[in-house]
């Protein structure tokens, strides 16, 4: 069994896979595309992607990628916590510039699930975390492209930290939202 619950914007869901614990520990199917066909998700993943995070504070995001390689993702944590969100940008939408977040741990062994058409991001709650995701399409860096993590037009209240965000180059210099190459 696996609970799909929806967020606030249409699409975005978090996805609660069934564990079977005892006293050594616990087993869970983190994927099962039978199961969630019967909730109405059918997905095509092409792709296996994994993070590691050494310290509390990494943000990486937002991130996405344009047509034709755009993707949804599974997004799940291995090992410590993340304040995960996922941004509205198609333009057509009734949630454009919207965003939306949950925390993940592996503790809750939670997942997200961010259709194509948004862009994504997370910061690192714990050191040593380590976060495991799945694409529906396959890196291009001729559609990848990214929004700066702090826009005021789309004004993410990311976790309060005595702790200062920890950015990629890339990151760093990312467009404003006015400015980024989105989806018509």
């Amino acid at each position: 069994m696996v609970v799909v619950n929806k967020l606030d914007i249409d699409g975005v869901k978090e996805i609660i896979p069934e564990r079977f614990g005892d006293d050594r520990g616990y087993f869970s199917e983190t994927y099962n595309q039978e199961k969630l066909s019967a909730h109405n998700i059918h997905i095509d993943f092409v792709q296996d992607n994994q993070s590691y995070s050494a310290r509390k504070g990494v943000l990486r995001g937002l991130h996405y990628q344009l047509e034709p390689y755009a993707q949804d993702k599974l997004v799940r944590v291995i090992q410590g916590s993340i304040f995960d969100v996922a941004v509205d940008i198609r333009r057509a939408s009734p949630s454009f510039g919207k965003w939306v977040a949950l925390e993940l741990s592996a503790v809750k062994g939670n997942q997200i699930l961010v259709p194509k058409g948004f862009a994504h991001g997370f910061v690192t709650l714990e050191e040593h975390t380590i976060v495991a995701y799945k694409v529906s399409g396959y890196y291009a860096a001729q559609c990848d492209r990214n929004i700066r993590y702090d826009d005021p037009d789309i004004a993410i209240e990311w976790p309060k930290s005595d702790i200062e965000f920890q950015l990629s180059a890339k990151d760093a210099v990312a467009p404003y939202f006015k400015n980024a190459q989105i989806f018509d």
